[in-house]
């Protein structure tokens, strides 16, 4: 924890409580007791907060400064990660089309308006300098989406028309839905299919039609999806994993290696500076993707039969070109 996020906290925990001892907030900060005497001692000198410490409660507490200097945290800058997830919901706010949620979007937006504020730079400023670029999203049609995000958290059965995009035909599926999942700009909905007897993953956009039938959905326990969605590679699913191993050029090992692409990925470089990468794949058909965008620059060693596809996909890809 930062000073910065311990000064914050400390202040949280002083006007959510009456007293707070001495014990807790050492617990609460995880710190020294020498750090907090430090932080609070930072407080009252250069922040003019009111903190006492009550000999009688053997706390310490926030006194009354209606009297005193003002008492405020300075603006505080947010991580990485937080400030990508609130552009991101804000990029998602907008990308929201008038219709069901159309009423509850503006004070959301506040709200996150108001979030944004709280940092040390203002919400335009932030906009202009940090940018999202989503790329290759497909958007789904509103109505389909609610129905079965409805359906999803009521627990209650789907009738789906779903575009095979491979076979360009529409199947019709009785799904029990499981969660909705957001994967690569795209949204996906994970689904005991009752037609197949076997979980599924439905892309949303490609869905047709989607009526929310009176029977409850089926549980599918979280260990039986994991075994089955998050063993593979990307959203292809399966149970049987193959192990593909994937040999990098010294010049792109430098930014692949840097990458995560998959949670049990193993990986280390050859003795000729080559960057060895081990993924686990139930389905090939994103995996192929990806291996073959990286041109020259990746050779698949193992299993024969990746390899055999990635050659015939490059070939036909150059037989487009003579």
């Amino acid at each position: 924890m930062t000073r910065t996020e311990r000064l914050y906290r400390i202040d949280q925990l002083l006007r959510a409580r009456r007293a707070i001892s001495r014990r807790e907030l050492l617990d609460a900060l995880e710190c020294s007791q020498a750090t907090l005497t430090r932080d609070i001692e930072y407080l009252r000198s250069q922040l003019n907060a009111p903190i006492v410490f009550d000999v009688e409660l053997s706390a310490y507490r926030l006194e009354d400064a209606a009297q005193g200097p003002s008492y405020a945290l300075p603006g505080l800058w947010f991580n990485d990660t937080e400030i990508h997830a609130l552009l991101t919901i804000e990029h998602l706010l907008e990308a929201i089309q008038p219709g069901l949620l159309g009423p509850h979007i503006a004070p959301l937006r506040k709200r996150l308006e108001g979030l944004l504020g709280k940092g040390r730079h203002a919400p335009a400023e932030i906009r202009r300098r940090i940018l999202l670029m989503p790329a290759n999203t497909r958007r789904p049609a509103l109505e389909y989406f609610s129905v079965c995000a409805e359906a999803t958290l009521g627990r209650r059965r789907l009738r789906l028309q779903h575009h095979d995009r491979h076979l360009d035909r529409i199947n019709s599926r009785q799904v029990s839905p499981q969660r909705l999942v957001r994967y690569k700009e795209n949204w996906y909905l994970d689904a005991w299919c009752h037609s197949r007897d076997a979980i599924r993953t439905f892309s949303v956009d490609a869905l047709r039609g989607a009526t929310i039938l009176d029977a409850p959905a089926i549980e599918i326990t979280h260990e039986e999806l994991h075994a089955v969605l998050a063993v593979g590679y990307g959203i292809f699913a399966g149970r049987d994993v193959t192990w593909a191993t994937l040999r990098f050029t010294p010049w792109q090992g430098r930014w692949t290696s840097a990458e995560n692409w998959h949670a049990e990925q193993r990986s280390h470089y050859d003795a000729e500076g080559r960057y060895i990468l081990e993924v686990p794949y139930s389905d090939d058909t994103e995996l192929l993707m990806d291996i073959v965008k990286y041109g020259p620059q990746v050779e698949v060693l193992a299993p024969t039969e990746l390899r055999a596809k990635v050659a015939q996909r490059l070939q036909e890809a150059a037989a487009q070109y003579l």
